[in-house]
């Protein structure tokens, strides 16, 4: 097609504004390029601001503050460990690995000096017994953020989930309020902060909405062009190259084009049942924590000029249930499912995995156990032990459960094992027999079945008041029995636009797409199908958005424009 005509004319345009756009907009700023963001919904952030905002980056600078030795070395032998089939994941090639490895701490250096306020999580391992796995963690957070500084912003970011003003680490030791001093301290600061805001006017968010308010107040300060409810329609072309977009801003049709280039970070393709039916049969948009607008309609636009797609039938799994009148966000219930006196079971009644593992690899446990056997949902099992000491389903631990939960059929009880099993519609035999053999494992302090317990991270999400495998193995033997139906649930998808280690949107035969780059979950994943820590996710999509933005502007930079 001949180039079109341009109602509006940048140097970089950006369609979604989750962590990579917002990097990428801050990197042609700091190159003094004109950006646009063009947000399709009426809040900004994604699922980034919605999600814990935490990223997976390997020697990163504030290891090195704390004395933690790591190398790129080491991380990149923990990651060739972690794949297991390079030619069925053509996003997570060694070239892009490496490259993330290498541009992923100095974004962070970028960051910080944008005036974003992060901290390292002081205990996090990776997920994976792997050589190069780092029992000291490598994820980075942000520090809370003032909605305040966004001044008439404020009301545009989208929220977090966490709704109270506590770093994502503190907020990890609230579940142990009842048995652990330090929680006790962490209580103490998010009181006084409350009493602080409510003397001051702070309005302090958490987690993804303090990364993503922190990079918007830069954004806003170096002169980004924000667009919310601008949808993009369709990806304009002159030849081969992209060279802008039609979307909708304000109502009214506008071709927005772009010198240097297009950048897709729109998310991915949770709540789009079409293309889930498609690429991952027997899911559903009702299990997602997505944002609203992970609808996958730009890769499709993205095939429709010839790119290629990758690793489409991964996500970014978590288990979730779905409660009586469950809202956006279901709870998801990877860390009930680690600690002691919790087991889950498919429609057999038996054991099919490791409960304690990544939420990633739960995920995919359901999907792939249901092509054998009846497992969504299957059913989170636990005694009266843990109702007694633990959280349950975002309910105080102790407390009672709402009778809506019993009467709806939702949250199930017996007396017995057996019992239990006749109202799940489980085989009582066989799940006595699951339970009496767990117990045994129990009491051998080893899972010979499924090694919960054997690594750090599975030990990690279960009750730190305890020691060793105790900490995630615990007898189910207290009646009553409970039970919840448990669903692939997930955060996100892990496949899409194959792109190379510059960010370039790839045809099938390899070759870049001119002018068009993407970052974030519109891609697929530079890690494959496995999230190697905490953070695998909004790290890869802020640095191949700052990997993006740097490659644009050094390609005008040659070419002087």
């Amino acid at each position: 097609m001949s180039k079109p005509e341009a109602d509006e004319t940048f140097d970089f345009v950006i369609v979604g504004s989750g962590a990579g756009s917002l990097i990428a907009a801050l990197m042609m700023r700091a190159r003094s390029k004109s950006v646009v963001v063009l947000e399709k919904t009426e809040l900004l952030g994604g699922t980034t601001s919605t999600s814990g905002g935490v990223m997976w980056i390997p020697n990163n600078r504030f290891m090195a503050a704390a004395g933690t030795k790591d190398t790129p070395e080491k991380a990149a032998t923990y990651l060739d460990a972690l794949q297991e089939d390079e030619a069925a994941a053509p996003g997570a090639t060694r070239a892009r690995r490496m490259v993330y490895l290498e541009e992923a701490p100095r974004m962070l250096d970028f960051l910080v000096g944008q005036g974003v306020r992060l901290r390292r999580m002081p205990s996090w391992p990776d997920y994976y017994d792997r050589p190069g796995a780092s029992e000291a963690s490598r994820t980075v957070t942000s520090e809370l953020f003032d909605l305040r500084k966004l001044g008439p912003w404020k009301s545009k970011l989208r929220p977090n989930f966490l709704p109270f003003p506590v770093t994502i680490d503190e907020a990890m030791h609230l579940p142990w309020i009842k048995k652990s001093n330090a929680a006790k301290l962490v209580l103490a600061k998010m009181m006084f902060r409350i009493l602080l805001s409510k003397l001051t006017g702070r309005q302090y968010v958490t987690g993804g909405a303090a990364l993503q308010g922190q990079m918007l107040a830069a954004a806003l300060k170096a002169g980004v062009e924000l667009r919310l409810n601008a949808p993009v329609k369709q990806l304009l072309t002159d030849g081969e190259r992209v060279v802008g977009v039609r979307a909708v801003i304000d109502g009214t049709e506008r071709r927005v084009t772009a010198r240097l280039g297009v950048l897709l970070n729109a998310g991915g393709f949770s709540r789009n049942q079409a293309m889930r039916d498609s690429y991952i049969p027997g899911t559903s948009v009702d299990w997602t924590n997505t944002a609203p607008g992970d609808t996958g309609e730009i890769i499709l636009e993205a095939i429709r000029i010839g790119a290629a797609v990758g690793q489409m039938g991964e996500t970014v799994g978590q288990p979730v249930t779905v409660p009586p009148g469950a809202g956006p966000i279901k709870p998801m219930l990877q860390g009930d499912m680690a600690k002691p006196h919790a087991i889950l079971v498919d429609q057999s009644g038996g054991r099919f995995m490791n409960e304690a593992q990544s939420y990633v690899e739960l995920g995919r446990g359901l999907r792939e156990r249901h092509k054998s056997a009846l497992a969504i949902p299957s059913w989170l099992i636990v005694d009266s032990q843990f109702v007694r000491d633990y959280m349950f389903l975002g309910t105080m631990a102790g407390s009672a459960k709402p009778q809506s939960w019993y009467d709806q059929g939702f949250l199930h009880k017996g007396e017995t094992i057996e019992d239990l099993a006749r109202a799940c519609g489980l085989p009582p035999l066989a799940l006595r027999n699951t339970i009496e053999r767990f117990n045994g494992s129990v009491r051998n302090g080893r899972d010979e079945d499924f090694h919960r317990g054997d690594w750090i991270y599975h030990r990690w999400l279960g009750d730190p008041t305890l020691e060793g495998p105790a900490q995630t193995l615990g007898m189910l033997e207290q009646g009553p029995f409970y039970a919840v139906p448990i669903y692939p649930g997930d955060v996100s998808t892990f496949g899409g636009l194959v792109t190379d280690a510059d960010a370039r949107v790839l045809k099938a035969d390899g070759s870049p797409i001119p002018g068009l780059y993407a970052t974030g979950t519109t891609t697929a994943a530079v890690m494959g199908g496995r999230s190697p820590g905490a953070g695998a996710s909004v790290g890869p999509g802020l640095a191949f958005g700052y990997i993006a933005a740097k490659h644009a502007a050094n390609a005008s930079n040659l070419a002087g424009v």
